[in-house]
Parts: C-alpha cells; structure tokens; sequence
C-alpha cells in the first residue's frame, strides 16, 4: 500500500487517513466560504421589514457533500488514475481505461428502455406514485439522457472528430425540428408540441447561440490579436440601443438597422483603440473596464435619449424580409399568408434561424480574415508586439481593426437581442457579462471557434438547465431555487476547466501559414492560455 510521508514530522500517514484529512478540511473550508451563502438569507415578512431567514439544513447537506466528495476523490479516485498508468507486469500493457469499463453496451440499451418508458409514461407518473417519487423518475430520466448520449458520443468517437464541424451545423439546423417532433409525440398533438418548442428553442438555442456570436467576436480581440477586453459588453449595448432609438424613433426596418447598429458599433471600436493603443496588458484591461462602465453610466443617465433606468419598450419585432410580419393583428401575419394554426412559436423560430445565420456569418468573416494579412498580423501581434513591428507591421492599423472587427458583430449581437427582447435597459449590460463572455472565450481555448462554440453550450446551457430542476426542491426542501445558484456552478465549472484543460477545451490549433504541410501546434508549444 502507498504511503505518505510528511517532510515536517516523522509520522506515515496511509491514503485512508489522508482523505479522511482531506476531506475534514474541505467540508471546514466550505463551511466558512457558504455560511453566509447558504446558511443565511434575508427576506421580507408581511409587515415589509427585512428577516434573516436561517437554512442550516441545506448549509450542512453542501458541506457534507462537499467533504464526501473530497474524501472519494482522494481516497479512491487519485489512486484509481495513478493505477491507470502503471503496465501489467505479465503482459506489458496498460489497464482498461475507465471508459471501455463505463460504457457498456447492456447498460447503454437499459438506458434507452428507461428513457423511452419514462418519456411514454410521463404524464401519468404522478397520480400512480405520488409527485414525490416522480420528481425522483424525472432525474433518474435526466440522467439515462446524459448517459445514452455519452455512449453514443465515445462509440462514434471517432466519425464525431473527423466530422465535428459538419455534424454541429447539421445538429443546429435541425434542432428545433426535432424539438417539436418530440414535443408533439410526447403530448400526441403537434399544436401542443409546437407551443412547447418556445422554452427550449428560446432559452437553450437562442440564448446559447447569442453567447457564441458575441464570444466570437471578442475572440478577434483578445484570441487573434492578445488585447484583453474587459468592457466588450459596451459594443453590445451600442447595438441593442441603437436598434432600439432608431427602430422605434424612426419605425426603420431591422434589415436597414442591422448594419447601422454594427457600423456604430465598429465606430465605438475605433474610438476605444485610439487611447490604448500604447497599453499592454493589465493596463489594457483596466482601460476598457471603464469603457464599459462609462457607457452603462451614460445609458443610465442621459435620459432624455435613452430613458434612464426605465429602459427603452416597444422595439418592432423583426419581419420577414418585409413580405410577412409576426404580429397576429397584421393582415399578412405570416400564419394568416401560409394558412397556419396561429402560434407565437414561428417567431422564436425564425429568430432561432436568424441568429444562427448570424453566427455562421461570423464564423465565416473570421476564418477568411485570419487567412488575410490582417489576421496573420494580429496573430503576430498576439505573440510579440516588439516582433510584430520589427516586421514592418503597423501596429495602430492592427489593433484598430481588430477592435473595430470585434465590436461590429457585438453590435449585430446587440441589435439581435433588442429585436427579441422588444426591452432594452442599462441592467442588462452590466461587466458580468462582458466576464461571462471573456470566460467562455478563455474556456473553450482562444483563437479555436469550436472551442469557444462549445464551451457556450456547455456554460450557457448548463446555467439554463438548473431552471429545469425543479425536483430538487423535494430534496432542499420547497425553497430551493436552483437556477439562484448558478453563477456558483458557473465558477465552479470553470475553476474544474481550468485545472483540466488550462488552454481551454482546444489544446492545439493550426497554423493560417505553413509550409508544404499544415500541422496542428500542439498545446505544450504554445503561451498560457493561447490555444
């Protein structure tokens, strides 16, 4: 058995005692760090005066969860992967990895009739066996979900990396198709299953996919050209209130205002790198922190133009081209022209399919740019100012393009979002969105977009589906809110990241130059953080 030896004293500790030790200081530790968290919350009574309402309770099942986890880690799961490297003396080969033991094929069809039954089932679960342990059944589902899509993904592990990128177009094109038909075959009614397309297809495709086009674009900032942007979210509130004054100022049709809210916001761009074009770094970061500010702080108090506080109501809805409308008391509402059951869900649809247009435009524009001279000269930019101008390379022209590139789809983004919202207001472009969006341009690997596309989904959807955990109240009790929670997931996911894949989901990329033949530039080769 392995030991540990303290340099300090003369003392052997066994693993056993070590994760006991362990897994005490992480439940102390996260006792202090959720006290006040957790422990503690302040509400209001019937006499509107402010209460302290105690939860100790839920504090000692997270501390204890905490510790347990902590003590299996080190108890069992750090020996299991040190084993994981050590060869059979007798064959010379190296023990199965965990996966071929996890995903079996017995338990991967198990999951499938569970799913299945579950899903057929669904309705009538409750009045059979209590709400209770239907709550139970729904997670137990949930989780045959999650293990039957994982089986797929490491049989066919191999067909999904040669093909990911086809295969993820292919995924999003159809999503909300294949929503609906398995809303409707749920319910046995495609009305039923259209109108239930709304939450998934707004919050889970919509929502991820603006994520993605705005990290995408603060990708050619800090991922291509290394200047860290802390107030990207300023681009953002430029388009959104651009649309918004102009749309309901003027009643100019969003085709008209779509480019308008990118060309302002490109103008902004240009005007933020003609002061940093000297700064490096954290003084950078510093810099356009306050230009985020400065614009929320401007949104909020130039009021005879933007309302203030109270934010900007009645934004037009998008059309169709300006050949249909989404408004049920037009005459060519878009039902009314097909002869379609009237529905609010063909216009999250078509919004759903718009972003997604917006975001392979995005896609496209920087993968042609990084294969231009100006995207190899933010790529040297990136690597080594000094170098950068030794070469020739006019650096002012290269970060004012890289800023001005980055803050035009931050302002298509913002247009986008004032279009399906129809309410824009300063709260919503507050610097923990420009920190949600940096994070997941530093998560999914900087420079990679499938990287960065994937880490949306994972942090953006993920913070989503705690608001569908509504069973967990049956376990922390009915004052359980799962979805107050989640920026602590959300740290909590990245603090994992970070210590998994420190460059990001990506750990290698390609090269826009090479010679004869392209390699991919392992991680191991590459800065911190860059890819």
């Amino acid at each position: 058995m392995a030991v540990t030896v303290s340099p300090e004293r003369d003392t052997v500790a066994s693993p056993m005692q070590r994760a006991l030790r362990e897994g005490f200081y992480a439940g102390a530790i996260s006792l202090g760090l959720f006290v006040l968290f957790i422990g503690l919350k302040t509400d209001q009574n019937i006499s509107n005066e402010l209460v302290l309402v105690k939860r100790w309770g839920l504090l000692a099942a997270v501390v204890i969860a905490t510790a347990i986890g902590r003590f299996l880690y080190v108890a069992y799961g750090q020996p299991f992967m040190a084993n994981q490297k050590i060869a059979d003396v007798a064959t010379g080969l190296l023990p199965a990895s965990a996966a071929s033991r996890f995903f079996l094929l017995p338990a991967f069809v198990v999951a499938i009739i569970a799913v299945v039954l579950l899903f057929v089932f669904n309705g009538s679960l409750p009045g059979w066996i209590g709400a209770e342990a239907a709550g139970y059944l729904q997670f137990l589902r949930a989780l045959a979900i999650i293990y039957a899509l994982a089986c797929v993904i490491y049989y066919y592990r191999g067909f999904i990396h040669a093909n990911f990128t086809k295969l993820g177009i292919a995924a999003l094109v159809l999503y909300p198709i294949l929503v609906i038909v398995v809303l409707s075959l749920m319910s046995w009614s495609v009305a039923t299953g259209l109108q239930g397309s709304l939450k998934w297809v707004d919050n889970f495709g919509i929502q991820i996919l603006i994520y993605v086009m705005l990290a995408w674009g603060l990708n050619i900032v800090v991922g291509l050209a290394g200047l860290l942007d802390l107030g990207y979210v300023a681009f953002y509130a430029v388009g959104a209130y651009a649309y918004a004054l102009l749309g309901t100022t003027y009643g100019l049709s969003f085709w008209i205002l779509l480019p308008a809210a990118g060309a302002m916001a490109a103008f902004w761009g240009v005007l933020l790198g003609f002061p940093v074009l000297r700064l490096r770094g954290d003084y950078l970061a510093i810099v356009t922190l306050a230009f985020g500010e400065i614009i929320r702080l401007v949104l909020i108090n130039w009021r005879d133009v933007t309302n203030g506080s109270a934010g900007i109501s009645g934004i037009p809805k998008v059309t169709f081209f300006g050949l249909m409308t989404f408004n049920v008391s037009d005459p060519n509402y878009i039902a009314k022209v097909l002869h379609l059951a009237t529905s609010s869900a063909y216009y999250k649809i078509f919004l759903y399919y718009l972003i997604l247009a917006l975001c392979m435009l995005t896609a496209f524009v920087t993968i042609r740019l990084r294969r231009m001279p100006v995207g190899r000269a933010w790529e040297a930019l990136r690597e080594d100012e000094i170098a950068c101008r030794s070469l020739g390379i006019n650096t002012t022209t290269t970060k004012l393009t890289a800023f001005a590139t980055g803050a035009m789809f931050g302002g298509f983004a913002g247009a986008f979002f004032a279009a399906r919202q129809g309410f824009v207001s300063p709260e919503s472009f507050v610097f923990l969105e420009s920190a949600i969006i940096l994070a997941i341009v530093v998560l999914g690997g900087m420079g990679s977009l499938v990287g960065i596309a994937v880490a949306a989904m994972v942090m953006i959807g993920g913070t989503e589906a705690l608001r569908e955990l509504d069973f967990l109240k049956q376990v922390f009790g009915q004052d359980f809110t799962p979805e107050l929670y989640r920026m602590l997931l959300f740290g909590m996911a990245m603090v994992i990241v970070m210590l998994w894949k420190p460059r990001g989901f990506v750990g290698s990329r390609e090269p826009t130059a090479f010679l004869k033949e392209r390699r991919a530039v392992s991680s191991s080769f590459t800065k911190e953080g860059h890819g």
